[in-house]
């Protein structure tokens, strides 16, 4: 199962870690993934989700609806 978001599709970030000597070791930024169940009116039915915290706040403010249609996601 990938770490993916799956309604944006964002996906981890990598990076480097830097000690005092600034020796660099090869690191990974993971997603704040959340599974999360949602109500679509307009389906009549439940889905449940993968997504970030960032994408929770997105759907909280304009409605599960709206962002999937702007994604062009059919769920």
């Amino acid at each position: 199962m990938a770490r993916r978001d799956d309604i944006t599709g964002a996906k981890a970030l990598n990076g480097y870690r830097s000690s005092h000597a600034n020796n660099k070791t090869k690191h990974k930024f993971h997603l704040n993934l959340q599974k999360k169940k949602f109500y679509i009116p307009e389906e009549d039915r439940w889905v449940t989700l993968k997504v970030t915290s960032k994408t929770l706040r997105t759907i909280n403010k304009n409605g599960i609806s709206a962002v999937l249609k702007k994604a062009g996601k059919t769920v």
